[in-house]
């Protein structure tokens, strides 16, 4: 019978990527325990050996690139990757009553890490780099682009489902001269929100997509829909629907997937997004198409990872500044980062922006890039 570090070795050999290799994308063995954790943990595995120092990585994106297009990841099935999946399908993670976990879990571990790794503007998105060299500048773009796709005018009152801390709010507030209101499941974003962008049009609240019942000239959703789960796709639409002005127009930016699937890998789910689940356009269509029709759609998926790798060079840069933060998160925050760009370099991710409109809807649409 094979070791696990013999099978190990064995899976690896399908790639590019060696054990203790001298390319920058290799792995490199700190403790032999890596080759049982990985094996009998799958990606919940990988990831809290890596986080425990057993492991080291130079150029990880790329290793996971690699890893990922060879479709290693099939190969290691652990009972433990399927915790994350009976749950989904038993109860729905992604429920009103437990809306509000994501916003602790993740988007309320701390204002300073969040502002030194992000843009200025504190744009928790995919960045638009078609003419942009620098990622203020993706982000500025990418805001500026979602304005003009849904005919932005001074006056508009805009929801934005999801709005973070408050970047597009503001960036339609001060460019456009609209009224936004912002809800968020984040009491830390709402705090900072509301500080940044004071003496403006906008209102942030600390709310859930399933409580809002005003009308809108135009409703916004950047990066939420990801937590919205598939058994509230159709809720999440009826919402839309509900809300939207008849000639208005609704922008979704979302991360979207070819592999349908009711739950996200097991380390991801239990350290960075529990609950979180990327749609596929199957599904993104069967929810909308009774209640929205679709003008537009754009992938730009290739931006994503630039962005995230960006992100990592401000963490790396800012981390010995920050406090309350020990070494095993770095490590966790780091393999988050470079794990998620290696996806979207292996096109196992996408980045979508549908712009939808309600079938009363009678004007033209015609595509802004």
């Amino acid at each position: 019978m094979s070791s696990a570090k013999d099978k190990i070795h064995e899976l690896v050999s399908y790639t590019d990527v060696k054990i203790n290799g001298d390319q920058p994308w290799d792995i490199q063995v700190k403790d032999e325990k890596f080759y049982n954790r990985v094996l009998s943990g799958g990606a919940l595995g990988l990831g809290e050996s890596y986080m425990d120092g057993l492991w080291e990585c130079e150029d990880m994106h790329i290793m996971f690139e690699k890893v990922l297009r060879a479709g290693l990841e099939e190969k290691v099935q652990p009972l433990t990757m399927l915790i994350p999946f009976a749950k989904a399908w038993i109860v729905n993670r992604q429920s009103k009553s437990k809306a509000f976990d994501i916003g602790e879990h993740h988007y309320d571990i701390g204002n300073d890490m969040y502002e030194r790794m992000l843009d200025k503007r504190m744009t928790y998105t995919c960045g638009y780099w078609k003419n942009a060299t620098t990622l203020d500048e993706a982000q500025e773009a990418k805001l500026d682009l979602i304005c003009r796709k849904i005919g932005l005018k001074a006056g508009d009152h805009v929801l934005d489902i999801g709005c973070g801390w408050g970047s597009f709010a503001g960036f339609a507030a001060e460019k456009y001269n609209a009224k936004v209101t912002g809800i968020t499941v984040s009491k830390e974003q709402i705090a900072l929100a509301q500080e940044k962008y004071k003496g403006f049009d906008v209102e942030f609240r600390y709310q859930d997509y399933r409580d809002v019942n005003e009308k809108f000239d135009h409703i916004v959703s950047v990066g939420m829909f990801e937590h919205v789960g598939p058994k509230n796709y159709k809720t999440y639409m009826e919402m839309v629907n509900r809300c939207l002005k008849d000639d208005g127009l609704f922008l979704l930016h979302t991360i979207g997937t070819n592999h349908t699937k009711t739950a996200t890998d097991a380390w991801l789910d239990k350290y960075i997004f529990p609950g979180g689940i990327l749609p596929t356009l199957a599904q993104v269509a069967n929810a909308s198409e009774h209640y929205l029709y679709q003008r537009d759609f754009e992938n730009f998926g290739g931006d994503y990872a630039r962005t995230l790798l960006a992100w990592q060079e401000n963490f790396d840069a800012s981390f010995p500044d920050l406090t309350g933060y020990d070494q095993r998160f770095y490590r966790m925050w780091r393999f988050f980062l470079l794990s998620a760009a290696g996806g979207f370099l292996a096109n196992r991710n996408a980045l979508w922006q549908f712009v939808f409109s309600k079938k009363e809807y009678s004007s033209d649409y015609y595509s802004v890039r």
